[in-house]
């Protein structure tokens, strides 16, 4: 099978189960930049820190792979992301949190390259959360019921594991001080 099929030359695009859409629609807008967080999920996982929690990443990229896919299928379907995978994320959240110092100023989004790119990770799915809400205030659409809270929790759990790892490198966090 080849991987091109020239028919989104003109384009557009084919939704699973669906019709064709513009490469720029709502829906193309909010799984390809759950793509984009996968893969830069995937880039993180290629630093050797990150075998301090690459089963967690794993498992990450899997839901994200479930929510484009879900993302990518316009109707009424069953959905595959669930409660216990947004709770998944709040537990990591507070398991990882109980070793860093609370935070008294923002921070610049930077340390060890692991912890900046997991601040990159942490923008892309802020943007890909941004992207769901559009797509979600469509009235033609629908979209995965967890899909916003997934996406919310995996942004705060990124900004968290980007701490740890800069804790665990004794790299201190860059405070933020205003102009």
């Amino acid at each position: 099978m080849k991987i091109y099929t020239k028919t989104g030359d003109a384009g557009q695009t084919g939704l699973f189960g669906g019709p064709r859409v513009t490469k720029d629609h709502a829906r193309i807008e909010a799984f390809g930049t759950v793509d984009e967080l996968n893969s830069h999920l995937g880039m993180a996982r290629t630093h050797s820190a990150a075998e301090l929690f690459d089963e967690l990443l794993r498992q990450i990229q899997c839901d994200l792979f479930e929510l484009g896919a879900e993302l990518a299928t316009p109707g009424e379907h069953d959905e595959r992301i669930k409660v216990r995978q947004v709770e998944m994320l709040e537990n990591a959240i507070d398991r990882y949190e109980e070793e860093l110092q609370p935070l008294t100023s923002f921070i610049l989004p930077t340390g060890s390259p692991l912890a900046a790119s997991l601040h990159v990770a942490r923008t892309v799915c802020r943007r890909a959360e941004r992207r769901v809400v559009t797509l979600a205030g469509r009235l033609e659409t629908t979209v995965p019921a967890n899909a916003i809270e997934y996406l919310n929790r995996l942004g705060d759990l990124l900004f968290v594991l980007a701490r740890t790892v800069n804790n665990k490198a004794n790299v201190i966090d860059d405070p933020w001080h205003p102009s």
